[in-house]
């Protein structure tokens, strides 16, 4: 799976995150924001920000 943090624009480590379904919360592990699954489509990820994080 794929999923580039929308604030950081960095590539978030998917592998602690093996599966996702929509409303999962992933933490960018670069900028440290909080993001929600808002859906997924062949091995993309669409997220949207949760909380701006440390």
């Amino acid at each position: 799976m794929k999923l580039v943090c929308p604030e950081c624009k960095n590539d978030v480590d998917m592998s602690k995150a093996p599966t996702v379904e929509v409303d999962h919360v992933i933490e960018c592990n670069h900028c440290g924001i909080t993001l929600q699954v808002t859906d997924v489509k062949d091995d993309t990820v669409a997220v949207e920000i949760v909380d701006e994080g440390k």
